[in-house]
């Protein structure tokens, strides 16, 4: 198949397109480079550098490639930004995401696999949580993903534009190839490894005085090739129908100090931690059922201990101690 995927090269983006790419896929990664790396494009897909917000060169990529379906992961994805500029996070999740989906059904491609999010969901009021859940975000980011499946949803009715929105709890870990580069970098595990790598002075434990097992939040770490894997099974059901899947492993997820005493224990390093203030919005607890992908798809994740998903980001940033050259 012919697929573009927006946001290839971005940390996720470029392990989809690797997997794309590893299963026979012709791909086009289309991204404008403001938060992707551009040695984080693979070298054996198509690249065209262009916003979203660029109908015309959207139309160009779609046509010229005779794309047949999407794979749109390009978005803003911090919480904190996102409260205080909320405009940027609207424009950019969701009017850009209208300027894709206009441009797919004026090309007649009507096939999309979207890059949502747990945020979605907001403040859960049970574990683990389900597609059926409440959908409450309690930010400007959750809220612009899930604008963006709303009108997906009206889109399938209107245009039969098919669609399937994965909700991504904590996406983790790398490939040999391509790993995770954020600049501010706000998730945990790549903040504890630039600890045990020396980059970092120490880890800030946001709160420590939860309802958990050990006072810090729990979470649900998927690897990220498996999340890959999941976009690509995704592809062949819309054929037949549009769908919501969560994306996580589930079971007991994992406390922020079991996070990082696993780290210690994958790296050989001591990694220094502060407590600091509980932020605001933060659930105590945040795990996916994924039992609807599982038996939908056939979708399994391989990568399921923790210690394997840190060894390989690990493994990434040791072999790319600089991350990647600009």
């Amino acid at each position: 198949m012919r697929i573009l995927v927006t946001g290839g090269a971005g940390y996720i983006g470029s392990v989809v397109t690797e997997e794309l790419l590893n299963d026979g896929h012709e791909t086009v990664v289309f991204d404008n480079l403001v938060k992707g790396h551009r040695a984080a494009v693979n070298p054996r897909a198509k690249f065209v550098q262009a916003d979203l917000m660029d109908g015309d060169a959207l139309r160009r990529a779609l046509k010229d490639n005779q794309v047949e379906a999407v794979i749109h992961m390009a978005a803003h994805s911090l919480v904190g930004e996102s409260v205080e500029q909320p405009a940027k996070y609207y424009e950019n999740n969701f009017v850009a995401g209208l300027k894709l989906i206009d441009a797919m059904r004026e090309c007649g491609v009507l096939k999309l696999v979207f890059s949502s999010t747990a945020a979605t969901y907001g403040e859960p009021e049970k574990q683990p949580i389900e597609e059926t859940d409440a959908t409450n975000p309690t930010n400007p980011y959750g809220e612009s993903k899930l604008a963006f499946e709303r009108a997906l949803h009206w889109y399938e009715n209107a245009y039969n534009l098919r669609y399937a929105s994965l909700r991504y709890f904590n996406a983790a870990g790398a490939s040999k190839q391509f790993g995770e580069q954020h600049d501010p970098e706000t998730h945990l595990i790549p903040l504890v490894l630039q600890a045990a790598n020396g980059t970092r002075a120490d880890v800030q434990i946001f709160g420590d005085d939860y309802p958990t097992r050990d006072g810090t939040c729990v979470r649900d770490y998927i690897h990220v090739i498996d999340l890959a894997r999941a976009h690509i099974l995704a592809l062949d059901i819309l054929d037949e129908r549009s769908a919501i899947y969560n994306l996580g492993c589930g079971g007991d997820g994992y406390t922020v100090k079991e996070v990082i005493d696993t780290a210690r224990q994958v790296t050989g390093r001591e990694i220094a931690t502060r407590i600091a203030p509980r932020r605001a919005g933060d659930p105590a607890v945040l795990i996916a059922s994924s039992e609807k992908v599982k038996r939908e798809l056939g979708w399994s994740p391989k990568f399921q201990d923790l210690k394997l998903i840190i060894q390989t980001a690990w493994d990434w940033l040791q072999a790319h101690p600089d991350g990647y050259p600009e």
